[in-house]
């Protein structure tokens, strides 16, 4: 599975890029800060909502500190997605390296 720090997605959605960007946080913390574009499908709905997801499309999996992503990025692996991406680091990170205006908590 890749990895990207936040200043290599931006540069990577920068570049034209499109990719699914997937967060897996809980709506409380969906509430209070979220990258533009994603998607919440919280980590424990994630196997009953698999098929809301494109298996081909790339997926930038997204959460807090880059933990949980990354469990989920695994799981979403084992389940044939193809492409899948762990923004390591999470919001917190995008928060210091990227948009230093977003909440954070």
């Amino acid at each position: 599975m890749r990895q990207f720090r936040p200043p290599e997605l931006a540069a990577h959605i920068q570049s034209g890029h499109t990719p699914v960007l997937l967060d897996v946080r809980e709506p409380w913390e969906w509430n209070l800060c979220r990258l533009p574009g994603a998607i919440l499908i919280p980590m424990r709905e994630l196997p009953a909502r698999l098929s809301e997801l494109n298996k081909n499309a790339e997926t930038v999996v997204i959460c807090h500190h880059g933990v949980r992503s990354y469990h989920a990025a695994r799981y979403l692996e084992t389940a044939g997605f193809v492409d899948v991406v762990n923004l390591a680091g999470g919001v917190a990170a995008w928060a210091d390296e990227v948009d230093p205006a977003m909440p954070r908590y």
